[in-house]
């Protein structure tokens, strides 16, 4: 399929059937041999709907993948998570070598978590909600350390089916998850220069958004703008900001508005009301509350100290 509606996937069963797979040991999870999925041909682009959530340890990928509107960078990163209603293209690349291709692939349909507290955790994960850039980095170490509990649920997975089954494999997606909430604060700690470039042009937007009146017209910047702006999700964007700053994306906007607010009301003579119109508040009594709760002065107080 080239530029054609997206494939939509309801079940594993239907995963299975489409990758010519043999069909899955248990319909609401299965475990995946990167080496024994048919590969499409290398012209080809396909986007594709999982219902379900997809983790995938993919080494020697060749070829280039979009999960929303996102380039999913695979230079080093090897490890990532797609959540169920999610759209991923993938586009082979002409030449490559399909026998290259290995790893591991784990799908689980959010029906097998039904009435486990991993239902309800799994979806505070970030790195599940990401609008995708980069894939997981992983040591030597820590790679072995994730493909070692992909290998147990596998196990587990093709093992006679009881009732400690499903206990079983959700400790140890528990624990998967775990360390990979691990390694993605470790990434977003020793990867600075490029979060860094984000916080600038984090900055860069801001400042274009408050320059002049012109916010006036346009509102308050949203957490959903700037993220869009920056081609990343609102969740991501917020979790990096914490990481580095200690500030939320929405505390970010305030600075950036105080910021402003204190340049008008030390360099104007705009009324309280005009200062808060041009900087988007239809209330004066909003605009006032926030400016207190922030510099611990009214606007009026604020601009009496340089008189």
């Amino acid at each position: 399929m080239k530029n054609g509606q997206p494939i939509r996937v309801k079940t594993i069963t239907e995963y299975h059937q489409l990758r010519e797979l043999p069909k899955p040991e248990h319909p609401l999870i299965s475990v995946v041999n990167f080496e024994a999925i048919k590969h499409m041909a290398c012209d080809e682009s396909v986007s594709i709907i999982h219902d379900f959530y997809s983790i995938a340890l993919k080494r020697n990928f060749n070829g280039k993948m979009k999960y929303g509107q996102q380039d999913y960078d695979f230079d080093e990163g090897i490890l990532f998570f797609i959540s169920p209603g999610q759209i991923l293209t993938i586009e082979a690349e002409a030449g490559h070598n399909e026998t290259t291709h290995s790893g591991w692939l784990l799908l689980l349909h959010p029906d097998f978590l039904w009435n486990t507290p991993l239902a309800k955790k799994i979806k505070q994960y970030e790195y599940f909600s990401y609008s995708v850039h980069e894939a997981l980095h992983l040591s030597d170490k820590e790679e072995a350390q994730i493909a070692g509990i992909i290998q147990q649920i596998d196990q587990e997975y093709r093992s006679t089916i009881d009732r400690f089954s499903q206990d079983v494999i959700i400790a140890q997606l528990e624990l998967l998850l775990t360390y990979a909430e691990r390694f993605y604060q470790r990434q977003f700690i020793t990867r600075k220069i490029s979060n860094y470039k984000l916080l600038n042009r984090l900055e860069a937007i801001l400042d274009e958004h408050f320059k002049g009146n012109s916010v006036a017209q346009k509102g308050l910047p949203t957490v959903q703008h700037v993220a869009d702006s920056l081609n990343v999700s609102p969740t991501y964007l917020s979790g990096l900001l914490k990481t580095l700053t200690g500030q939320s994306t929405q505390q970010h906007i305030h600075d950036k508005l105080i910021e402003k607010a204190k340049e008008k009301l030390s360099t104007t003579d705009l009324t309280v009301s005009e200062v808060a119109y041009q900087l988007g508040f239809e209330h004066s009594q909003s605009f006032s509350k926030l400016f207190k709760s922030k510099t611990n002065f009214s606007p009026l107080e604020f601009r009496n100290s340089f008189n």
